[in-house]
């Protein structure tokens, strides 16, 4: 079941497929973290979302907000990806689904069997709060405006 607003975030240590370490706590009290999960690389509403994030993550980052994108591809898949896409942000592969799990995203019966993560998006604040969640399989859009609309008024 995913995260509900007003939870604390579960904290993670991550490493990026760029090679970057990602700590949530790193960003307490300077930057919002968009945390975004995903099915897969290179598949149409994945690549619809991921290239949404892209194109207002310039936007995002002069508000204080970071984008972090979670599938459990492999990091050189991830790496693909981001080449193809020009992707500024990082990309996590999340293959044990300690952080899908951790966040809720790979409840149900489908996800379970293909053993892939959900499309759940979760804004959290510099508290390390959740400001905001967006949950729709087939709609890129509802994830990349819901967090467009949100970061302007979180600040």
């Amino acid at each position: 079941m995913p995260l509900r607003v007003g939870q604390k975030a579960p904290d993670f240590d991550v490493v990026a497929s760029s090679g970057k370490k990602l700590k949530l706590s790193d960003f307490a009290g300077k930057k919002n973290v968009v945390l975004y999960f995903y099915p897969g690389d290179f598949t149409p509403v994945c690549t619809r979302e991921t290239c949404g994030f892209r194109d207002m993550y310039e936007d995002l980052e002069g508000k204080d907000t970071e984008v972090i994108g979670v599938s459990v591809d492999s990091d050189e898949s991830h790496r693909k990806f981001a080449d193809k896409y020009k992707v500024p942000f990082d990309l996590v592969s999340d293959e044990s689904r300690e952080l899908s799990k951790a966040y809720g995203t790979s409840d149900g019966f489908l996800r379970s069997l293909f053993k892939k993560s959900g499309r759940i998006t979760y804004v959290i604040d510099k508290k390390g709060e959740i400001a905001g969640v967006f949950e729709g399989e087939l709609s890129a859009t509802k994830h990349t405006d819901g967090v467009r609309s949100l970061v302007a008024k979180l600040g």
